[in-house]
């Protein structure tokens, strides 16, 4: 009689921790870059940046209103990139 016991998942390999340690470092860089962006230029530094001027305001105001949407919209964009250039270093790729 055949064992009827669940199989367990395959271990990972050291190629598989290796593509998971990338993505999370890519991840925690880039949420690193959007708090400084949106909380520190936007919030904390705002005193210190309202000399400077951009489109009229200040640049801690800049920072709050738009600048931190950029970012955060470069961020995006360059998730996207490293991650199928990580995916392709891999093998993981999508066809």
């Amino acid at each position: 009689m055949a064992d009827k016991t669940p199989q367990s998942a395959a271990p990972a390999t050291e190629a598989d921790k290796g593509y998971w340690a990338a993505n999370v470092r890519i991840i925690i860089i880039s949420l690193i870059i959007w708090a400084i962006v949106s909380f520190g230029f936007g919030i904390l530094l705002r005193p210190a940046l309202s000399g400077i001027s951009v489109g009229g305001s200040d640049l801690g105001f800049w920072f709050a209103q738009q600048g931190s949407i950029i970012v955060f919209l470069a961020l995006i964009f360059f998730y996207a990139w490293r991650m199928n250039k990580l995916d392709r270093e891999f093998g993981v790729e999508e066809e």
